[in-house]
C-alpha cells in the first residue's frame, strides 16, 4: 500500500467515525464534530502542499547549480493549478462560516475575499494579464481631457 493509499485510508477512516460519533451524539454536536474533521483535512492539505512546494523548491535549486536559467518561482503549471484546487476546497467552508454568521453580507465578503485572492494570485503569476485594461483606462481617460 503506498503512502496515498494510506492516508486516504485514514482520512475514510476519519470521517466514518465522525459519521458514527454524530448519530451517537446527536445534532447538538455535530459543528463540533465537522469543525474537528475539517481540521483534520486542513492539515492534510497542508501537508500536501508543503510536501509539492519543498519538491519545487529542491528542484529549483538544482536548475541554478547547473548552471541553467533560473527559473521562474510561479511559471509551473502545477502551482496555478493546485492554487486554484486549494482556493475551492478553502471557499466551502469559508462559505458556510460566512454564511452561518452573517448569511447573505457574509456570504458575499466570504467569497470577495476569494475571488481577491486568485485575482492577487494571478497578477503575480501573469504580470502582464491587467496591462490591457490598464492601456484602455489611460486611452479613455486621454480621450476625455481633449
Amino acid at each position: 500500500m503506498t503512502g496515498m493509499d494510506a492516508r486516504d485510508t485514514e482520512l475514510k477512516r476519519e470521517l466514518n467515525a465522525t459519521l458514527q460519533a454524530r448519530r451517537e451524539l446527536g445534532d447538538e454536536y455535530e459543528s463540533a464534530l465537522v469543525d474537528s474533521f475539517l481540521e483534520k483535512v486542513d492539515q492534510r492539505i497542508d501537508g500536501a502542499v508543503e510536501r509539492r512546494l519543498r519538491r519545487q523548491l529542491a528542484e529549483q535549486q538544482m536548475v541554478v547549480a547547473r548552471g541553467a536559467r533560473s527559473p521562474k518561482a510561479t511559471d509551473s503549471f502545477g502551482e496555478r493549478f493546485g492554487f486554484g484546487i486549494v482556493s475551492l476546497v478553502l471557499a466551502v467552508p469559508l462559505s458556510a462560516i460566512g454564511a452561518g454568521t452573517a448569511h447573505l453580507p457574509g456570504l458575499l465578503v466570504s467569497w470577495v475575499g476569494i475571488v481577491g485572492v486568485n485575482v492577487v494570485q494571478a497578477a503575480r503569476t501573469n504580470p502582464g494579464l491587467f496591462r490591457s485594461w490598464r492601456r484602455k483606462s489611460a486611452k479613455d481617460e486621454d480621450r476625455w481631457e481633449d
